[in-house]
């Protein structure tokens, strides 16, 4: 991979630089053509770059940034108040092309925001949507959008959505024909929402969209779609209980077992190779390995994080922000419109 630069909102998330600054050298360590651009308060992150190996900090540069966005704060409010403050100043390091992404843990709303008013939606996208890549119980991956950049979606919205998706199923997931599905409340043609099944309509019809109808959450894992699309309400809160209920199956499976002397050694065994096999399972869909969401339909690189992310969960951010760039997601997305929605006039 050629040399990349990416900027990183240093001071975003619940922790900020205690994070960011040490999933920023274990990402540098794990790529020697990395080099980033921390952004934020120089006085809370050079303290975390000290003792730190010449090699690695040769390819850190920190740009000043005084201000924060505060997470609590209405995204109307920040946009406005955003001047200085090192989420607005990441992104304008990517629209001044001194950087080729973004990766922020910060308010999402803002962040939404003010992506979309400094770079600018691809010519065709109404609006951008959030977007991961989660593994399956078929060991492969599913693309799932909108993640909660879009409360509420047009038919127009859930199709672009799709073509988008399909995009990054086949360029960063490498699925050939990838499957499309639209979340829904039951598989009927007749069930769902009047937008979600204007969306059904339209993506039956296009013939370069392989569409197979809809899917329900309790699928969501399974591997049946490689592409699942939803607004960000129902995303938002799909992927959310889905995380929750990792957690606490992850959580329970590292307690520690009962200890009983009537329990025979063949039942201790049994249990033993069952708890290996969940953990291994489970920890495979741990979302701290899949943190970094998309959001995509942007004419540049923008990762959201997990306001929460540990250094682990955060370096993961940075190693999505480096994949979409290796492998051109815009472009690859603007391409793909101009054949699949082509515009008047073309």
């Amino acid at each position: 991979m050629a040399n990349l630069t990416i900027a990183l909102d240093a001071m975003g998330g619940d922790v900020g630089p205690r994070v960011t600054v040490p999933a920023a050298l274990q990402a540098l360590a794990s790529n020697p053509s990395l080099k980033l651009l921390l952004v934020g308060q120089p006085d809370a992150i050079q303290p975390l770059l000290a003792q730190q190996s010449a090699e690695l900090t040769s390819r850190v540069e920190i740009i000043p940034a005084e201000n924060v966005i505060a997470n609590d704060v209405k995204p109307s409010t920040a946009i406005r108040q955003s001047k200085g403050t090192s989420m607005r100043t990441a992104l304008e390091l990517v629209k001044t092309g001194q950087a080729q992404a973004c990766v922020s843990a910060g308010n999402t709303g803002a962040l939404m925001g003010l992506a979309k008013l400094m770079l600018k939606s691809i010519e065709g996208i109404e609006r951008p949507a959030l977007m991961t890549i989660l593994p399956n119980l078929q060991k492969g991956q599913t693309v799932v959008l909108d993640l909660g950049a879009n409360v509420n979606c047009s038919s127009e919205m859930l199709v672009q959505f799709a073509v988008m998706g399909s995009v990054v199923a086949e360029e960063v997931a490498n699925i050939k024909s990838p499957k499309v599905a639209l979340l829904n409340i039951g598989e009927e043609e007749s069930k769902g929402l009047d937008n979600i099944r204007e969306a059904a309509a339209v993506l039956k019809e296009t013939a370069a969209i392989n569409y197979i109808g809809y899917v329900e959450g309790n699928e969501l894992l399974t591997g049946k779609t490689d592409v699942l699309v939803c607004d960000g309400f129902a995303g938002n809160v799909t992927l959310k209980t889905m995380e929750g209920v990792i957690r606490v199956i992850l959580s329970l499976l590292k307690s520690t077992e009962e200890k009983s002397k009537k329990t025979s050694w063949i039942i201790q065994l049994v249990k033993k190779w069952l708890k290996k096999r969940l953990m291994k399972r489970f920890g495979e869909l741990n979302p701290d390995q899949y943190n970094g969401a998309t959001l995509l339909g942007l004419k540049g690189i923008v990762i959201k994080s997990h306001g929460a992310a540990n250094e682990g969960a955060f370096k993961a951010a940075i190693e999505r922000a480096i994949q979409s760039v290796d492998r051109q997601v815009p472009d690859r997305i603007a391409a793909r419109l101009n054949i699949v929605l082509p515009r008047s006039g073309q």
